[in-house]
């Protein structure tokens, strides 16, 4: 019984998400956060590695929590550190942001089953590849220059203009949402 009431409060604090409750998203942080931390300095990154990984993991979250089909059938923080775990172990294979999911996740996220299918993939990374041609500027640039050119925050801060790395990742934050937001507007899940 409490397994199941564990899953209603997930499921829960999955609707605070999708209505941008800031407690919801507080508690989901706090919960999770930590054993992000640790698995993403086990494997060769640091904290702010952790941070911008866990900061994509709970967009592709928000993204789900939105979309009516999509209900929780294993606890959230199995849920969420399966994607940090996939979203951390492609940015170790190939440097860069990809939507695969490795083999060894398949049984930790069975509802996700259709990201395996290759059809599907193909047409995510076009409509990504599409999506961030249509970004604009300085958005393209600033993602690619971090995702694919590996700047740190401090030299897109000064390449761009910003007056810290601070306000810099608030921009690549903003801008993520806006590729979040182009990318979905044309992939239905």
């Amino acid at each position: 019984m409490k397994h199941n009431l564990n899953i209603e409060r997930d499921r829960e604090l999955l609707l605070g998400l999708a209505r941008n409750d800031d407690k919801a998203l507080s508690t989901i942080y706090v919960e999770n956060f930590p054993a992000v931390l640790r698995m993403v300095i086990q494997h060769k990154g640091s904290e702010d590695d952790a941070k911008d990984l866990f900061q994509e993991a709970m967009i592709v979250l928000y993204e789900k929590a939105q979309t009516s089909e999509f209900d929780l059938y294993s606890k959230l923080k199995t849920y969420l550190y399966a994607i940090c775990r996939h979203l951390w172990l492609k940015k170790l294979q190939s440097g860069s942001w990809q939507l695969s999911l490795p083999e060894e996740l398949e049984e930790v996220l069975p509802a996700d089953n259709h990201m395996e299918d290759h059809d599907k993939k193909d047409e995510q990374f076009r409509i990504m590849e599409e999506s961030m041609g249509n970004m604009g500027e300085p958005c393209k640039t600033i993602l690619e220059d971090y995702y694919i050119r590996k700047l740190s925050m401090a030299d897109i801060a000064e390449k761009f203009g910003y007056t810290n790395a601070e306000n810099a990742k608030n921009q690549k934050y903003k801008c993520l949402m806006r590729l979040k937001k182009l990318f979905f507007d044309k992939y239905k899940l």
